[in-house]
């Protein structure tokens, strides 16, 4: 008998008789008693960044088809009230990980130089699992910090991914618009020569590679004054760097080369459990597609991005489904926030988006406090345990530690991942309700019931008003409390605080209890 079918029986008989001992597992969350027994799929999570709520066609696109997450989403579950943690990326990527909210570690979008963000002795996902016997990676972006500060790049870069759990990591060391522009592959620089050296520095110009202030003619498009540094492939970024010349990425080439990153480690772990966290770097910016997916879109660069993410997808999926694991597999297909058409470059994402609103129905986007900045698109598939349908569970990526811990049978600590709950029937489909109160973390807190979403007042001084107007977000700040009723006004156009005071105060006790952790 094949080894991985034996494997998968023995694990099935000896689930059932778990599930019959011990009831299946915790409840206490209040979830019903139809659950499934512990088992141990293997798990991936698409993790595309900035793609808003409607940004592919079975949430409603315009001017761009995405075939492989419509074929997700028509045979799984697909979300209409799921979220991001918070409604920028480096917040959603620490509390998806390790299931705590991302303000307990005042943790914020990080800059390309910064130290690891995850404490190496905090529970994550990749870590819960390993408990369970899965091999993890993380392939794609990371940005959540690399080393204890000030990097040596020629040399191992440590504390990263594979101290907080990951068997495996090939990474973007932070974003596409922030050096270096290089590939991180477990602790060492992808193809760096002894020679040449990298030297990066995000406080003063290093090397003679011309930048976008100092040379706007060597621009493919322009870019604001923060993204007008170091130029690599035409494009200007963040920060400054010099040398590693052999080592510099060609932005055009990310398709091909995380995907296949992401079919080997497929391959080489298809035998046991694993886990692969896939993080796309598109849509985020600077948008520079393969040219093979130029023009797919009626948007632009921005639309192309969209329809290469769907073929990378597919294109994962097509591998699971020839090695015969597909149905042994829970796929979750989301977004690390909500979108953002220009920001920081100029690629026609605003003049080409037609008649298209990537928030959809929502009011907002990326960085906002409105819905948009963390309802994202939300699909979860697996053949034969998934049944199709659509979901209006109030969901958010925080609890998918402790719903996966569920899944596999691992029992966490008090102190592990305290802000994650128990959703895994919401997951599955078997309960539509999901949680009582879902937290929304942006430059401010906001709290959400089935019914209202409640946003705290912060003060509008500073940045917020022409930052976001710049970027065409309306941010949702205000000096005052802000009441909607979600299920009258979804598009959080009507302020009902001062008709519903009791409402108000409640709601600001809970988000108290939240933060206090009472």
């Amino acid at each position: 008998m094949n080894l991985r079918i034996y494997r998968n029986i023995t694990g099935f008989v000896l689930s059932v008789i778990l599930s019959l001992v011990v009831g299946g597992c915790d409840r206490s969350n209040s979830q019903p008693t139809n659950t499934v027994a512990v088992t141990k799929p293997n798990i991936v999570i698409f993790y595309v960044d900035d793609l808003g709520y409607a940004d592919v066609s079975c949430y409603g696109a315009k001017g761009v088809v995405t075939p492989n997450v419509d074929q997700l989403a028509s045979e799984g579950i697909m979300f209409t009230d799921a979220h991001s943690p918070a409604a920028t990326c480096t917040p959603s990527r620490y509390s998806l990980l390790t299931g705590e909210y991302a303000f307990r570690n005042n943790a914020a979008i990080l800059p390309g130089d910064a130290p690891l963000l995850i404490d190496t002795s905090k529970l994550t996902i990749p870590k819960m699992l390993k408990k369970a016997g899965y091999t993890s990676a993380v392939v794609g972006k990371w940005h959540l910090g690399l080393g204890l500060g000030d990097v040596d790049w020629n040399a191992e870069v440590s504390p990263g991914p594979l101290e907080v759990g990951f068997d495996y990591s090939f990474l973007l060391p932070a974003t596409g618009d922030r050096v270096p522009t290089v590939y991180l592959e477990g602790h060492e620089v992808v193809g760096l020569s002894s020679d040449d050296p990298i030297e990066v520095s995000y406080k003063e110009k290093v090397g003679n590679r011309p930048t976008g202030i100092e040379n706007p003619e060597l621009l493919r498009y322009k870019a604001d004054v923060q993204h007008s540094e170091t130029i690599v492939n035409g494009v200007s970024r963040i920060g400054s760097m010099a040398g590693g010349d052999s080592a510099l990425w060609v932005d055009e080439e990310f398709p091909d080369i995380f995907t296949q990153k992401a079919v080997d480690f497929i391959n080489k772990s298809k035998d046991d459990p694993f886990f692969l966290f896939f993080s796309f770097h598109d849509i985020h910016v600077p948008r520079l597609p393969n040219e093979r997916f130029s023009g797919k879109s009626s948007m632009g660069p921005r639309g192309d991005a969209i329809v290469q993410m769907d073929w990378m997808t597919g294109r994962i999926m097509e591998e699971l489904k020839t090695l015969g694991l597909e149905e042994n597999t829970l796929i979750i297909f989301t977004s690390d926030n909500g979108p953002v058409l220009n920001d920081g470059y100029e690629d026609f994402a605003v003049e080409m988006i037609g008649d298209h609103n990537p928030s959809g129905p929502f009011r907002g986007g990326k960085y906002s406090a409105f819905e948009a900045g963390t309802r994202v698109p939300t699909i979860a598939y697996w053949p034969n345990t998934i049944e199709a349908k659509k979901s209006n569970a109030l969901f958010t990526q925080v609890d998918l530690l402790a719903s996966l811990a569920k899944l596999t049978g691992v029992k966490t600590n008090n102190n592990d991942a305290i802000d994650s709950q128990d959703q895994l029937n919401a997951l599955l489909g078997l309960d539509d309700k999901g949680r009582e109160y879902l937290l929304e973390e942006s430059f401010t807190m906001s709290i959400r019931t089935d019914k209202w979403k409640y946003i705290n007042p912060i003060s509008t001084k500073g940045i917020f008003p022409n930052w976001l107007k710049d970027k065409k977000i309306e941010g949702g700040f205000e000096s005052t409390p802000q009441l909607y009723n979600m299920k009258m006004d979804r598009g959080e156009q009507i302020n009902v605080a001062e008709d519903n005071p009791k409402v108000v105060k409640e709601l600001h006790k809970e988000l108290e209890k939240i933060i206090k952790l009472k």
